[in-house]
């Protein structure tokens, strides 16, 4: 019965807009990390045995800088999972580790994935690392995304990177209506994978919130839910609304 009444919900609730599709493309071997850690179901040291066997495998079929784009996600999805439980110097250091195998990549070969990866694991560890390193460090990622957008124009984290940057930075940097718009621009101007529609989602249901709109909030933030519908970060949104 409840699982009606929430599809009940999503239907009613749906934006105005047909449902974007996503398409993953990474290899079935790296899903179940990802998965791990945007279920919020396991904690990170039941997630820690997948991540090693994510990683076992990517040394085992990759090389040269698409084994270090790999391993850069690997690092930014662990450190994820530190930053939840708020372990959040173990969580740096995964963010650390990703961004220098992003470099590393970047030095064998350019790439839009390996520009992602470094703005995604600086965009993660910038609020553990406070004020003054995110004053020093910001303004990167909007620089990195764009450079992944610079070949691949396609590229959905580094065109939700530029979204975000409006949606969560602290007030006077925000600028919430310009988030929302190009955050809802993605869903018919990119190539979304799961995770990818999952955040764009999420960030618009924010947003709203911010803006004190709850009853704009919910239909985004049950679209994510029903994406993953056990991510307790989401859950907790809509409870606000």
């Amino acid at each position: 019965m409840r699982t009606f009444v929430l599809a009940t919900m999503l239907v009613a609730a749906a934006p105005a807009f047909a449902n974007p599709v996503f398409r993953d493309v990474l290899p079935d071997w790296f899903i179940p990390l990802r998965e791990a850690v945007y279920e919020q179901i396991l904690t990170v040291d039941e997630i820690h045995p997948i991540y090693r066997s994510t990683v076992a495998r990517a040394n085992s079929s990759l090389s040269g800088a698409d084994l270090s784009v790999m391993l850069s996600r690997c690092e930014y999805m662990m450190g994820r999972a530190y930053l939840y439980e708020e372990r959040n110097s173990e969580a740096a250091a995964r963010f650390d580790e990703g961004m220098a195998y992003a470099q590393r990549a970047l030095d064998i070969r350019p790439s839009s994935e390996a520009w992602q990866m470094l703005a995604e694991n600086l965009s993660q560890v910038i609020p553990v690392r406070g004020t003054a390193y995110a004053m020093a460090n910001g303004l990167r990622v909007e620089r990195y995304s764009r450079n992944a957008l610079g070949i691949n124009s396609r590229n959905a984290a580094a065109q939700y990177m530029i979204a975000a940057r409006w949606i969560f930075a602290p007030s006077p940097f925000n600028n919430i209506r310009r988030g929302i718009e190009m955050a809802t621009a993605i869903l018919t101007e990119a190539d979304m994978e799961k995770d990818d529609l999952f955040n764009v989602y999420s960030a618009i249901g924010y947003a709203h919130i911010q803006q004190r709109r709850s009853n704009d909030a919910r239909p985004w933030l049950l679209r994510a839910l029903e994406i993953y519908p056990t991510n307790k970060y989401v859950q907790s949104l809509l409870g606000r609304t």
